[in-house]
């Protein structure tokens, strides 16, 4: 079984986003510019922001992070937007979710530009997507898309099996699968016979956020396993799929944490420098 190792693929996609930002320096004088708004103290958004600040700044990025307390108005934080839409030297914008409950969140996404919205979930962006066009994806599903690739390059004809179908994750990730010429079948937690779905599948992708959900007795021997789920338990933190059942049966199999994670955060700085890209031509 092979371990899909998230945090040295996200490594040397970092390594190779550092070389592309040298260049972009030298050609065009400047440097791709990340932003992010955070909103409130809420101890995970804290630690993924600070991530993301981080790797930016290691690759050459200009990186920004805006914060503001939870009580803050809604108004506020989409004035600044339309105020960093306007703004050239900024890239990408982000607004960590989850928001407070007083601010809407598609209000939110739908009021960064779609040139901006490296989190790929403006509603242009989302169509693109899904009619095959240029722009921005989101991240998870483009790190876990990443790494599928580095298992199995040509995936024309496999089974995809989706479980979970989330904005964020399950229906950008079919997408990407069905452009791969992948027959994709997408599942949630209220899908009927979960189990006999998976069984049939070249590549399962766990996103449903239930705890060990997907067992060893539901893959079949030489799949490949995506586990996209953080659940925390006594034990720690666990994914979406059994690891010591399916690590027996499954080709390749990602673990949680230290597979898709970190390539969330390589695939954000990456979507930064593509909408860099993208504005200069």
């Amino acid at each position: 079984m092979i371990l899909i190792d998230g945090k040295k693929e996200a490594e040397e996609l970092r390594k190779k986003l550092k070389d592309e930002v040298s260049a972009l320096k030298l050609k065009y004088k400047k440097v791709p510019g990340l932003t992010v708004i955070l909103i409130g103290e809420m101890t995970p958004s804290q630690i993924y922001v600070r991530n993301k600040e981080k790797s930016a700044n290691e690759i050459g990025l200009k990186s920004e992070v805006i914060k503001y307390p939870e009580s803050v108005e809604e108004k506020i934080v989409l004035d600044k937007i339309k105020e960093l839409n306007n703004d050239d030297t900024v890239s990408g914008i982000l607004v960590q979710l989850p928001l407070p409950k007083h601010i809407d969140k598609q209000k939110v996404i739908e009021t960064i530009s779609p040139n901006k919205d490296v989190d790929g979930l403006h509603p242009i962006n989302v169509g693109n997507l899904s009619s095959g066009y240029q722009g921005s994806i989101p991240c998870t599903p483009l790190g876990c898309y990443l790494l599928i690739k580095k298992i199995e390059s040509n995936l024309t004809g496999k089974k995809a099996v989706m479980i979970g179908r989330s904005n964020l994750n399950g229906k950008a990730m079919a997408q990407l699968l069905l452009q791969e010429d992948c027959t994709v079948t997408i599942t949630h937690s209220k899908t009927k016979n979960l189990k006999e779905e998976c069984l049939v599948a070249d590549i399962i992708v766990a996103a449903v956020g239930i705890k060990e959900l997907v067992r060893g007795d539901w893959v079949k021997k030489d799949a490949i396993v995506i586990d996209v789920g953080i659940n925390k338990t006594e034990k720690g933190i666990v994914g979406d799929v059994a690891f010591n059942e399916v690590s027996k049966v499954a080709k390749a199999l990602t673990p949680v944490p230290g597979g898709v994670g970190p390539m969330t955060i390589a695939c954000l700085l990456k979507n930064t420098i593509e909408c860099f890209k993208r504005f200069q031509n």
